[in-house]
């Protein structure tokens, strides 16, 4: 890895799942960080800056007055399912919020964005596996949200010249996703309690799970990459290839558990195509990019955490 060492990075999300995993690694490298937050925060190694997406100015502001280098936006309604119940929300956050660092990006002197993305650009007519040469087509609100803010970040680097990258992971997972509506946060917790987990649908549906870790790490090569590579206006796909059904999710979680407790399958939901995930060649061929963990590593690692964190606030 390249330096990060006294590097101005700013980070927008970084109160969340994603964010906090990012903001946390960026502190280890050394870097200074200043965070987009809209509640105020203590944190001594932090410039905490209070603001939303929809501050323009305070966004401008902030990157003019801690010089800022690289810019991390992560932030991003981003529960499926509370996008189809408030697409406006969905729209203003993901959209309006985009341009909105975009083009305060544009009016200062930063050298370089990356923008996090899902796969959920592509809709649900394409053919996995995903590539990023695919039209951008999503269909329902968080799909469509996604897709245009990636539109927006090509329009910056191709009418304005903006240094912006776009990262799409699999579907990511690991400790500190406090949203137990997703599968494996929700799995784990009811057998960590001894309670029958519940498969809200038929269970058939796979998709490409990504560890936080490798997560994190892609976003920063993509950054470091940019120093020195013309990749600027390209978006990476980072994956493990290998998508699972929700069945072998549990299953497995079960397995790695040593839980006898068998799923109830509700088969309640049926808005979500049957299979997603991403190609990482691209990744591979133009970064040299390769995952430090394999699924079952980071589902081991994540498992530990839950253990302890509801242990913790629990008991």
């Amino acid at each position: 890895m390249q330096s990060w060492k006294n590097k101005n990075v700013f980070v927008t999300g970084s109160t969340g799942f994603v964010g906090s995993h990012m903001v946390q690694e960026l502190l280890r490298l050394g870097a200074n960080v200043t965070a987009l937050v809209r509640k105020p925060r203590f944190d001594n190694r932090i410039n905490f800056v209070k603001g939303s997406l929809d501050d323009f100015e305070v966004i401008k502001k902030a990157l003019e007055e801690f010089e800022i280098d690289t810019v991390f936006h992560i932030a991003a309604l981003a529960v499926v399912g509370e996008a189809r119940l408030n697409p406006i929300a969905a729209f203003e956050t993901n959209i309006r919020g985009t341009w909105n660092v975009l083009e305060a990006c544009r009016q200062s002197s930063v050298k370089r964005v990356i923008v996090t993305s899902s796969e959920k650009v592509y809709g649900d007519s394409v053919v996995p596996p995903y590539v990023e040469s695919m039209p951008l087509q999503g269909r329902h609100p968080y799909d469509v949200s996604k897709s245009c803010a990636d539109l927006i970040a090509y329009t910056y680097f191709h009418t304005y010249q903006l240094p912006v990258c776009i990262v799409r992971c699999g579907n990511l997972f690991g400790g500190g996703d406090l949203n137990f509506t997703r599968i494996i946060p929700e799995t784990i917790q009811s057998l960590i309690k001894n309670r029958v987990p519940v498969i809200r649908s038929d269970g058939s549906s796979a998709r490409d799970f990504f560890y936080i870790e490798d997560g994190v790490h892609a976003h920063l090569l993509v950054a470091e990459e940019m120093e020195s590579s013309p990749i600027a206006g390209e978006a990476f796909h980072f994956s493990y290839e290998k998508p699972q059904s929700v069945l072998e999710v549990v299953d497995q979680i079960r397995k790695l558990m040593n839980s006898d407790l068998v799923p109830i399958i509700q088969n309640q939901t049926s808005h979500d195509s049957n299979i997603q995930y991403l190609s990482a060649q691209k990744a591979r061929d133009v970064l040299g990019w390769k995952p430090v963990y394999s699924f079952e590593s980071g589902l081991n690692k994540t498992i530990e955490w839950y253990q302890k964190y509801l242990e913790d606030h629990v008991g």
